[in-house]
């Protein structure tokens, strides 16, 4: 090997361990080196069943991490006791607006008791989007709720749907929170089917706001239909990821400028078995060639 292709080679192993990412050489078969996590949402008719059983097949078929959204009537020990018995863990769990008015600390307890790495604000309640305003508020509540969280060791993240790319004037909500919201506070779980549908691009985000979306939703799109942006009915365009129209390989190129540490599979609803969709799923990103 000569010194051009010596330092050439080891200016990329450096680029890749400070990103935080296993280098092989190629960017092939569970992104980065990094496990393939499930959003529990998308087996959430499975696990109130059976909370272990459904538990145990959602490791069997390789998945390493999930994030937590309901204990489905355990405590948080004994649901972290379950995740443990299958060798699952959750760096990440979903919360809404009523969670931070009320009992946040004992959010902030049972997350602690998980081993969470980041708590996420799911979704907004129609009556509190309605506005710029109404977003001027939730910076605000946000804030206040990440001082609280960092307190714990905690990352305060924010997750979006598509309703945030709606235009307030010569800005959209999403930017407006990017912009408003203290980096060092909150950070973003960018659901890449959402901006996708909204007629945006996620690698534009990582671009423009490096390092800000440590963790990533990774579900796939059936057709490209015109923007839209309310969460109404559309059960049909949901895909398996890699049996759509997103371009994974590309966004997953793009994500460790973003910030990538964490992904999940999630599929809000399926037309064959959850079990079976999140299958097909992992092995699609299992077999990823970057």
């Amino acid at each position: 090997m000569n010194r051009r292709n010596f330092l050439r080679n080891a200016a990329v192993g450096m680029t890749a361990y400070s990103a935080g990412r296993r280098w092989s050489g190629v960017l092939s078969a569970n992104p980065y080196g990094l496990p393939i996590g499930l959003q529990l949402y998308t087996v959430r008719e499975e696990l109130p069943k059976d909370v272990p059983g459904t538990l145990k097949k959602v490791a069997e078929i390789g998945y390493k991490e999930v994030e937590v959204y309901d204990f489905y009537g355990k405590t948080a020990r004994e649901f972290s006791q379950l995740l443990k018995d299958n060798g699952l863990r959750a760096p990440s769990a979903h919360f809404e607006t009523k969670h931070i008015k009320g009992n946040w600390q004992k959010h902030i307890d049972d997350a602690k008791e998980l081993g969470e790495q980041y708590m996420v604000n799911a979704i907004l309640e129609p009556n509190e989007r309605r506005t710029l305003d109404d977003y001027k508020k939730l910076v605000d509540l946000f804030s206040k709720a990440a001082e609280q969280t960092r307190k714990a060791g905690i990352q305060f993240c924010y997750h979006n749907h598509n309703f945030e790319f709606m235009k307030f004037g010569d800005t959209t909500a999403y930017d407006f929170l990017l912009k408003q919201l203290d980096p060092q506070l909150v950070q973003f779980e960018l659901d890449c089917f959402w901006v996708t549908h909204a007629g945006k691009d996620p690698v534009t985000y990582f671009q423009k706001h490096p390092g800000r979306f440590p963790l990533l939703h990774i579900k796939d799109l059936k057709d490209k239909p015109a923007p839209t942006f309310e969460k109404d009915d559309r059960m049909g365009l949901f895909a398996e990821v890699g049996h759509g129209t997103i371009d994974y390989p590309r966004i997953f190129r793009a994500a460790p400028q973003g910030g990538l540490k964490h992904f999940y599979v999630e599929q809000d609803f399926c037309e064959r078995s959850p079990l079976e969709s999140i299958k097909m799923s992992y092995d699609y990103l299992h077999q990823l060639t970057i």
